[in-house]
């Protein structure tokens, strides 16, 4: 993986979450897989081990929580599972937290 300037991948995230947002508004429950493959690539840009139950006991819980209960939402919904539309918005209101989290609170290891 090259290492790049941290403005470059926020820029490419906020563009990428700018060209998510008409199908957030319009087709959330679509939209919700792509939203949660941002948001982990963005955790994973910033230091976060997903995969690593050890290591996530390092990371802020509260943020390896939401990514992970918004994840489960996407995941059901990519199987093809009836999918609550609570659920749905529940899990995109916390990824657009995280994301603004992501941008602003946490600067690149």
């Amino acid at each position: 993986m090259s290492m790049q300037e941290p403005g470059l991948d926020r820029h490419e995230w906020e563009s990428e979450f700018e060209s998510l947002e008409p199908e957030l508004r319009d087709s959330p429950a679509e939209a919700l897989p792509d939203l949660a493959d941002l948001v982990e690539r963005m955790l994973d840009e910033r230091g976060f081990d997903i995969g690593d139950p050890v290591a996530r006991e390092n990371d802020e819980p509260e943020v390896v929580r939401e990514y992970l209960n918004a994840r489960e939402v996407a995941d059901r919904r990519e199987r093809g599972d009836d999918v609550d539309p609570g659920d749905v918005a529940a899990a995109i209101t916390g990824l657009r937290a995280l994301y603004d989290h992501l941008l602003v609170e946490r600067s690149a290891p």
